[in-house]
């Protein structure tokens, strides 16, 4: 495990080509360890699939391996971690199934694109997870040494809007222009504004894009890149309504044209507490870890998994610099540490344990199939998606 995660960190360096990379090196370890392997799944050139079945029946364990770095820096959100772990519960799981002539079945996904492309939702509308009765994944974030955490993320909703005007030059005929720089910026401004009245747990921010821009011409085109965040799916919703009221006000101000598109909502987490108590206990009994129900302002496509299957999907803290949170160059040292990895492995062993008893407890799976009902009717209770683009 640690070779691999070593293999991972130092390819993070190459950024667009860590995921190819991770795909070859995992699907390849994960062959010499019996697994069956597909490459390329579900029509995702970087996602693959591997499973391991023994005997007959019994259920199915879904795990995820994560792999994805940022531009620039790397592997800032600790993915060599969480892609290694991944594969470290899968195999330690099939490891105790053979041991102990356990009935049951190990899919691992290997899952792109969490960084802005949605790669989960993705495997979700593609039937990736149909099969699974569980699945189970975690995270490195900043935190008190040898902790981890089973509170929720946001969920998110990322927006891309096109302004279109009508260039000009800006000093001899600027009348005869539509300046789309202009509709961005009252945008922009607008929801500044807005952020006043915005709930504490409310997230908004964004970017000002354009191409061929100069001083003497009108702007005829300008982009905003943004993304709302709420503690649920619901307040996301009505967050985002309110946001593009922003856009289109400033469309109708300056005269320019505007288009709105938005990706793969990431929902918020929705862990399953008996999943959470089983895998708090196990670390706090054999690890010397301590547990706390902490959440994160960030997001997952992780969190779409939660609304579809039991699942959980804890962080854990590895030691990092003062102010070298994720997406920073600090945390992407932090995450090649030694002590990064050996935090990883005993949370690996706690998710590995976690899914073994789901797969050779019944009455445990059933208590775990019980709170996901529960709180899947309080889902369906809350507010409709009101068009909101969540991929599923």
């Amino acid at each position: 495990m640690l070779k691999l995660d070593h293999r991972m960190s130092l390819m993070g360096r190459a950024g667009t080509r860590v995921t190819r990379y991770a795909h070859d090196v995992m699907t390849a370890f994960l062959e010499k360890h019996g697994f069956e392997v597909t490459r390329h799944y579900a029509g995702l050139k970087t996602a693959w699939r591997a499973e391991y079945s023994v005997g007959h029946g019994g259920r199915v364990l879904g795990v995820n391996s994560e792999m994805d770095a940022l531009p620039g820096i790397g592997h800032a959100c600790g993915h060599n971690l969480i892609a290694m772990s991944g594969v470290g519960i899968a195999v330690a799981v099939k490891t105790a199934l053979v041991a102990h002539d356990i009935a049951g079945k190990i899919v691992i996904l290997g899952t792109p694109a969490e960084e802005g492309g949605g790669g989960k939702v993705i495997l979700l509308k593609r039937g990736a997870y149909k099969d699974m009765d569980v699945c189970l994944m975690s995270h490195p974030a900043p935190g008190e040494a040898h902790s981890a955490a089973d509170g929720s993320t946001n969920a998110a909703q990322s927006m891309f809007v096109q302004y279109t005007g009508k260039t000009a030059h800006a000093a001899g005929s600027p009348w005869e222009g539509i300046n789309a720089l202009d509709a961005a910026v009252s945008a922009y401004n607008s929801i500044s504004s807005l952020r006043q009245q915005l709930k504490p747990d409310l997230r908004v921010h964004g970017i000002i894009r354009g191409s061929n821009w100069t001083p003497n011409v009108i702007p005829d085109n300008a982009r905003l890149d943004y993304i709302a965040r709420a503690s649920n799916k619901t307040d996301l919703v009505d967050l985002v309504e309110r946001i593009k009221r922003c856009f289109h006000a400033a469309a109708l101000a300056t005269g320019c044209d505007v288009n709105i598109e938005m990706n793969h909502a990431y929902l918020d987490l929705r862990q399953n507490p008996v999943l959470a108590r089983e895998f708090g206990d196990t670390i706090v009994e054999r690890y010397d870890m301590t547990m706390n129900h902490l959440g994160s302002s960030a997001s997952t496509d992780f969190g779409n998994v939660t609304y579809e299957l039991p699942a959980f999907h804890p962080a854990y803290a590895i030691p990092t610099e003062p102010n070298g949170g994720n997406h920073t160059p600090m945390f992407t040292r932090a995450a090649q540490t030694k002590e990064a990895h050996v935090a990883a492995i005993k949370v690996t062993k706690g998710l590995a344990l976690t899914g073994l008893r789901v797969l050779s407890d019944d009455l445990f799976f059933e208590e775990v199939k019980a709170a996901f009902e529960v709180d899947k009717e309080a889902c369906v209770l809350a507010k409709p998606d009101n068009g909101m683009c969540f991929g599923h």
